[in-house]
């Protein structure tokens, strides 16, 4: 997959995807992660990208010039069909079902990180195909935004994970909360695996999962599990049960 992320600060960006997942999916070439620096399109000799708004006020934002530039430069190398995406406040807020999608459709992706008070509005019309956030709070620059969408959507890459099952099972991708987890030692003052989970018994194990799953989502996140409840192609008899037992054993 090609990523093609539009920053100040590509510095930031390279550091930040050296490890982990993402350093090895680059490493493998499964991922092409490239930065465009739109101060490299800066035509003055102090390379200004910033300039004072229209109507006064505190702040200012990204010069339009520069990048503009930067987003054809992407727009270049990028398939014809890549999806441009300005990191916003204002925009859809992100999940793992949009990041579902957008690793299915392959297209390129060509992500802005803002600056300062944002980009002009004329540049988010005539360029961008869509706004995501990350969450209603504000950060210093879109780059930790977009660092985000590029880790969500590489775990979904197949071959990334070396188990495509791992990302199957995380939370989110069902629509629930994940189930809890333990690892050795089988004891941790006096507190023990659940003896389910030492059985061997493999649908044991699953319905297990599934009801705590289903148990931690009710306590922790009811509006997911209202979503699911509603979905008649998502909901059925063995999980109403299990999340009956869940309440009976918690009540």
């Amino acid at each position: 997959m090609n990523i093609y992320l539009i920053s100040l600060f590509p510095e930031l960006v390279h550091q930040a995807a050296a490890f982990g997942v993402l350093g090895r999916a680059i490493k493998q070439q499964q991922l092409n992660l490239q930065c465009i620096n739109p101060r490299d399109y800066a035509q003055d000799k102090h390379r200004t990208v910033d300039d004072r708004p229209y109507g006064g006020g505190p702040g200012m934002l990204m010069k339009v010039e520069p990048l503009a530039k930067a987003i054809m430069a992407a727009k270049s190398e990028a398939s014809d069909n890549a999806k441009v995406v300005y990191m916003s406040p204002q925009g859809q807020q992100v999940n793992q079902q949009l990041f579902v999608s957008t690793a299915a459709e392959r297209r390129d992706l060509i992500l802005i990180a803002g600056r300062y008070e944002g980009i002009d509005e004329r540049l988010i019309e005539s360029l961008v195909d869509a706004e995501w956030s990350i969450g209603d709070y504000v950060l210093s620059g879109g780059e930790f935004a977009a660092l985000v969408v590029v880790d969500a959507i590489t775990r979904l890459i197949p071959g990334v994970l070396g188990d495509d099952e791992s990302a199957m099972q995380d939370s989110f991708m069902d629509g629930l909360l994940d189930c809890p987890h333990y690892t050795r030692p089988e004891s941790i003052d006096d507190e023990a695996v659940p003896e389910v989970l030492l059985s061997g018994d493999h649908e044991a194990i699953r319905r297990w999962r599934l009801k705590q799953a289903l148990g931690r989502t009710w306590l922790r996140r009811p509006d997911l599990l209202d979503v699911m409840q509603n979905d008649a192609s998502r909901w059925d008899e063995e999980k109403a049960d299990l999340l009956a037992e869940f309440k009976k054993e918690h009540l």
